[in-house]
C-alpha cells in the first residue's frame, strides 16, 4: 500500500497523525507522509485516517 496526502486539499488538522503517527507527522501546519509504502502493521490505521479526514486529502493505491 501506498499513501500520499494532497497538500492543496490538506488544512492541517493533525487527525491523520492522531491516528497514525507512524505514518504521518505535521510540517509547516500541513500534514506529510513519512513513509509512503506502508507497513503491512499499520495499514488498517493508514486506512482508518483516509476515511476520517475531512478534507479527503489522503489518498491511497
Amino acid at each position: 500500500m501506498k499513501v500520499k496526502i494532497d497538500k492543496d486539499l490538506c488544512t492541517g488538522c493533525g487527525l491523520c497523525v492522531d491516528t497514525c503517527p507512524e505514518v504521518f507527522e505535521m510540517l509547516d501546519d500541513v500534514a506529510k507522509v513519512k513513509l509512503e509504502d506502508v507497513p503491512q502493521e499499520y495499514e488498517e490505521k493508514v486506512k482508518e485516517a483516509a476515511q476520517n479526514c475531512p478534507t479527503e486529502a489522503i489518498k491511497i493505491s
